[in-house]
């Protein structure tokens, strides 16, 4: 359901929202590494995110990429829908282009309900609320 560029987004800025600040931002090349993504792949997505207003970043020699207090109470749904753009989350799971309520694929009925859970979860679900999961322990980022 998430493309890989919705998934190293989501790295990225999560990345950046447990080590960075207005203070210390962080260049394209020190986020790359820890999250395993090709640099020019990672700093394609990161400038498109800034570009939309969803990450903050500063030109010139102390420049890059860093989240404002804002910034984190981003939903990933915007990250999500920045990047594949809403199709990508809305559309039909077997990518048929007619499936709806009154044509229905073989998996909308049973699969509609938590794919309308899931699109309800990532609306709430903010990056500071993925960062302070992974500060208290209770899920891992590898970085």
């Amino acid at each position: 359901m998430f493309s890989n560029s919705s998934k190293y987004a989501i790295k990225a800025v999560l990345y950046l929202a447990l080590n960075s600040s207005k203070e210390k931002k962080i260049m394209v090349k020190d986020i790359a590494e820890p999250i395993n993504v090709p640099q020019a792949y990672i700093a394609k997505l990161l400038q498109e995110l800034s570009r939309q207003n969803l990450i903050s970043s500063t030109k010139g020699p102390r420049g890059g990429f860093y989240l404002s207090e804002t910034d984190k109470q981003i939903p990933l749904r915007k990250i999500i829908h920045v990047i594949d753009g809403e199709s990508r989350l809305s559309s039909c799971l077997l990518s048929l282009e007619d499936c709806n309520e009154d044509k229905p694929c073989p998996l909308h009925k049973s699969m509609y309900p938590l794919k309308t859970k899931l699109l309800e979860s990532l609306e709430n679900k903010t990056i500071v609320d993925l960062a302070k999961d992974v500060e208290e322990g209770n899920s891992f980022l590898p970085l």
